[in-house]
């Protein structure tokens, strides 16, 4: 399987913190990263996406069909999030939009098998191939920020 971790683009600060818009930066940054996914997405992707409003404008910048998942909301934890996204053996390419600091954190537990501190930033992309299971190592295929699109 093939596991994309995109964090939600550049939002304004305020509460309540599940109402937080995208700034037009952030619009700008979804826009560049749903151009760059869509070139390589394959068109059977599953895209799983938190429920707060930031996240749901940055996957609406894909112009593709996105599952809204509680699991990925941001107080949520690793195994959350990998619970919802299902067995590897089940999945192709599955996209997560969701937080940091769990994104972050998912990255280090598939990257070297500790859930340590990674910095996913601001509506970059991490995108991972993993075997078997959880617990095995992941591969890097790519990251990639809005800045360097």
């Amino acid at each position: 399987m093939d596991l994309i971790l995109w964090r939600h683009a550049d939002a304004a600060d305020g509460s309540p913190d599940h109402a937080r818009e995208l700034t037009a930066k952030g619009r700008g940054q979804a826009s560049r990263m749903a151009a760059w996914l869509n070139q390589r997405l394959p068109p059977d992707a599953v895209v799983l996406v938190s429920p707060a409003l930031r996240a749901q404008q940055t996957a609406r910048a894909l112009k593709r069909e996105f599952s809204t998942c509680a699991a990925l909301d941001t107080g949520s934890d690793c195994a959350a999030v990998l619970k919802a996204v299902g067995p590897v053996e089940d999945r192709g390419v599955t996209l997560v939009v969701g937080h940091q600091p769990t994104l972050g954190r998912i990255a280090a537990l598939l990257l070297t098998g500790d859930a340590g501190e990674m910095s996913v930033k601001k509506g970059a992309v991490w995108w991972l191939s993993v075997r078997r299971d959880y617990r095995t190592v992941a591969q890097v295929r790519a990251v990639m920020t809005p800045g360097l699109l």
